[in-house]
């Protein structure tokens, strides 16, 4: 889910992602008169914290300044919601940022993609294509966090936190 948010946001700036040599996809645009580095890891999740400290140490970011976008289980399917910091809840993206970074402090857009009906392991689910009307909820989901994102920068993770975790 995070790296269609990534595209999307890219695509509203008029750019598109280009291969870095940090293992990403990397497009450098400006948002509300911000410079602002959108990247998505080639690497597998569970080593995406390498991708991510090389792409900080060469666009000069701090911790406080990341956001990572990214699909969230204990969330309803649709669901988009802005925090800083917190748990992993097993997600190995996350588990590899905190060691690649020894930090958890980072800003998070999470899209709930819910939790898999039955047995099904959830890695197999998180890889698998959703059903039709699973994908209708997710397309509006990634248009929400692409606005988050936006509202991170223009106003600040708080007034993100209030306007985005508030809807219903």
């Amino acid at each position: 889910m995070g790296a269609e948010v990534v595209a999307l946001l890219a695509s509203r700036a008029g750019e598109r992602l280009r291969r870095s040599k940090e293992l990403a996809l990397v497009a450098e645009v400006r948002l509300g008169g911000r410079r602002l580095a959108l990247a998505f890891p080639q690497t597998w999740m569970n080593e995406s914290g390498q991708s991510v400290q090389a792409l900080m140490r060469r666009h000069d970011v701090e911790i406080d300044q990341l956001v990572v976008v990214h699909d969230e289980l204990d969330l309803p399917t649709g669901r988009v919601k802005v925090k800083v910091g917190g748990g992993l809840a097993g997600h190995n993206g996350l588990r590899s940022l905190k060691a690649h970074l020894r930090d958890d402090g980072f800003m998070r857009v999470r899209i709930g993609i819910g939790r898999p009906s039955g047995r099904a392991s959830g890695a197999d689910y998180v890889l698998s294509r959703p059903g039709k009307a699973e994908r209708a909820e997710l397309d509006v989901a990634v248009e929400q966090a692409a606005g988050a994102v936006e509202l991170i920068l223009a106003e600040g993770v708080d007034r993100a936190m209030a306007r985005t975790n508030g809807l219903a």
